[in-house]
């Protein structure tokens, strides 16, 4: 079996959740809609407290035989058990991850360029994340959009699966499947939504039906 066999890779940010909603009972239920891959992406929390929110996340995820990938910081993916990370420019490095997690851990990585892409794909990354696709506030540091056609030369230059992030919605996922992409990684799009599951589901849904087009 692949170590990258999703096309649904879900990120998590407490800033985005309706007041109701808590990050714990939001995940269960895009989890209950199928959601099979999370990355715990909370770098505001304590140290302590995020410690016990990926112990939380983990249980979770091995209630439903999912994936559970850490931003950034090894040492807690160690410590939760974690399938893996999740890197980005200033995080430690793919090859350094590797070293210490081994060969078997699902390892991501944030590319906004080729360059990017090729260095992640010679230390030895799975897949990578490529954003932002379209506009969304919580990549707006990250420049301009870079579209569709960027997306489409980023993934005809890539040997490892790449995730369409940044502005995705439901409407948008043919386009970026169409382009090459792999999957989709959301945030928003599930998490700040009143209903989890059936937004999973629906995504899902359309993932499958634009893959076999």
């Amino acid at each position: 079996m692949p170590k990258v066999d999703f096309s649904l890779y879900l990120i998590t940010a407490r800033n985005v959740l309706p007041a109701d909603k808590d990050l714990l009972d939001a995940l269960r239920a895009a989890l209950q809609g199928g959601a099979r891959c999370i990355q715990l992406r909370e770098k505001e929390m304590a140290a302590a407290d995020l410690l016990v929110l990926a112990r939380d996340v983990r249980a979770l995820t091995r209630e439903f035989d999912a994936r559970l990938l850490i931003n950034s910081n090894i040492d807690l993916a160690l410590e939760c058990q974690a399938d893996g990370v999740h890197l980005g420019i200033s995080s430690p490095s793919v090859a350094a991850a590797r070293r210490r997690l081994g060969k078997d851990a699902i390892i991501g990585f944030s590319a906004h360029s080729l360059d990017d892409l090729h260095s992640a794909e010679r230390e030895g990354a799975d897949f990578v994340t490529f954003s932002p696709i379209y506009f969304t506030p919580s990549k707006a540091a990250y420049g301009a959009p870079q579209g569709v056609g960027k997306l489409r030369e980023f993934c005809r230059n890539a040997s490892i699966p790449v995730f369409a992030l940044g502005g995705i919605k439901l409407e948008r996922v043919t386009e970026v499947l169409d382009a090459g992409a792999a999957g989709v990684a959301l945030i928003s799009a599930i998490l700040a939504q009143s209903d989890p599951e059936s937004a999973t589901r629906d995504f899902l849904q359309r993932l499958h039906t634009a893959g076999n087009i």
